[in-house]
C-alpha cells in the first residue's frame, strides 16, 4: 500500500452518527458497526426493557459472506504528487456505519443492523366520507 501524506484545508461535517468514521490519513483496517433499535410510538410511553440486542433475531444472525475464490487484483498505479491536497469538505451527514476517508485503507468492514418498529394506536371513531 502506497503511502502519502493527506492534507485538509478545510473539513465540514454536521452530523456524524452511530459507528461512523472520518478517517484523514491512511489506515491499514477500518471497521464499523452499528446496532439501531428504534421504536416509535404514538403515545410516549416506554416499557423499560425495549433495545435488549439479544432479544432481536436480527441481531444475532450470522450476515453471509460469499465463498468465492480469492483472485489477487494487479493494480498498478501512478501518483505523481507524493500527497493527497484537499481544499475543501463538505458533508451534511454522515449515517449508520459509513466511512469518509482522505487516504489509504488496505481493508474495511462495515456492517449496519436496524431493527425500526412502528406501534400505532387502534383507532375506533371512523369518519365516513360524506357523497355530495
Amino acid at each position: 500500500m502506497s503511502k502519502r501524506n493527506s492534507f485538509i484545508e478545510k473539513m465540514e461535517v454536521i452530523s456524524l452518527i452511530s459507528g461512523s468514521v472520518v478517517e484523514v490519513g491512511d489506515s491499514v483496517q477500518l471497521s464499523s458497526l452499528s446496532n439501531v433499535v428504534a421504536v416509535n410510538r404514538e403515545t410516549e410511553i416506554f416499557y423499560g426493557n425495549e433495545g435488549d440486542f439479544n432479544a432481536i433475531p436480527l441481531f444475532s444472525e450470522i450476515i453471509p459472506t460469499p465463498d468465492l475464490p480469492y483472485v489477487k487484483p494487479i493494480i498498478k498505479k501512478h501518483n505523481e504528487l507524493a500527497d493527497i491536497k484537499v481544499r475543501k469538505i463538505a458533508v451534511k451527514g454522515i449515517s449508520a456505519s459509513a466511512i469518509l476517508q482522505v487516504g489509504n485503507t488496505k481493508n474495511v468492514v462495515m456492517e449496519s443492523r436496524v431493527w425500526h418498529q412502528r406501534q400505532l394506536e387502534q383507532h375506533t371513531n371512523h369518519h365516513p366520507i360524506r357523497k355530495e
